[in-house]
């Protein structure tokens, strides 16, 4: 833990944020055991979360100081083609907060305002650390087109699979999951999700969300002919394909990466104030600032959503 990292400087469009929750993801992870390079060292980690504007920019009108906020922690450049085209999420000069840019595993953070979403003052600090991946997946759902009465497989049931798991059932999907922890998988069973072995026959859409070589294959024959794969989990390894059996059952693959700015951030927080979702109940682990490394170190045990408290 470092105590003597400069303050940072709230620009004329920024807020400042005192943090108070963030939450844990593989990105963190992979920055955390030295497999994703971030620009140099020491380094603040940190995407999920959310806190309370303390400072606001000369040219800022729409925030205010004491208003409670969640950060979108993807930052597209706003003039390239994709941005115009409003596919932000394939910005090729995105800044990624806790890996291009300094985290927000601090005790102040500098936003952009634009990037500081108001949540009511209700909103417990959980929610605050999980509300950035369910937008991932709330995003994910709402781009497969997936409708309500859809039979859906999720394959995985980490923190994005229990997720993506909310985001159906918030649209009237009744999701299935195949999961070979037991313990995620009961969590998913709680959370409204049934066992794929109850479920007879092949599904419309299927959700890869871990990203395990070993998935890839189960995952690919569960689609139903004309069904789409819908990609969230990220593997380097090659994996098996055959273009005849794409071409022959009309499947189609889709890769699907964060979210587009501000219209998908803007809907999974209408979900929330809706009632539809709520981010928290896949939270199983929370842990003081001090204990931070521990958090690290057990996260991919937790069989849920790990986070910290910064209060």
């Amino acid at each position: 833990m470092v105590d003597d990292w400069p303050e940072p400087e709230c620009g004329p469009g920024d807020v400042v944020v005192r943090v108070r929750a963030v939450g844990l993801c593989g990105t963190d992870l992979a920055v955390y055991a030295g497999k994703r390079p971030v620009p140099g060292m020491p380094w603040v980690m940190g995407h999920e979360g959310g806190g309370e504007i303390v400072a606001v920019g000369a040219d800022v009108r729409d925030r205010l100081i004491g208003q409670r906020v969640v950060i979108e922690p993807n930052v597209p450049d706003g003039t390239c083609p994709m941005c115009r085209a409003g596919r932000s999420s394939a910005c090729k000069n995105r800044g990624i907060v806790g890996v291009t840019r300094t985290g927000i595993l601090a005790d102040r953070v500098v936003v952009p305002a634009a990037f500081a979403w108001p949540v009511a003052t209700e909103w417990s600090d959980e929610a605050l650390a999980c509300f950035e991946p369910l937008v991932v997946a709330y995003t994910a759902v709402l781009r497969a087109g997936v409708q309500a009465g859809d039979e859906c497989l999720v394959v995985g049931a980490g923190s994005q699979g229990l997720l993506v798991c909310q985001s159906l059932l918030a649209v009237g999907a009744h999701p299935f999951v195949t999961e070979p922890h037991e313990g995620r998988l009961e969590l998913a069973e709680k959370l409204g999700a049934r066992r794929a072995a109850e479920h007879y026959g092949d599904f419309l859409f299927v959700f890869e969300t871990s990203g395990a070589p070993p998935a890839w294959e189960p995952a690919f024959a569960a689609v139903a002919n004309t069904g789409t794969l819908v990609v969230i989990g990220q593997t380097a390894t090659p994996l098996p394909i055959v273009t005849n059996t794409v071409v022959q059952r009309q499947i189609t693959i889709r890769g699907t990466l964060i979210y587009d700015h501000p219209q998908d951030y803007a809907a999974a927080l209408q979900a929330v104030a809706d009632g539809a979702i709520a981010a928290e109940a896949t939270v199983q682990a929370g842990f003081p600032a001090e204990d931070a490394a521990a958090a690290f170190a057990g996260a991919r045990d937790v069989p849920g959503k790990s986070w910290i408290s910064m209060t």
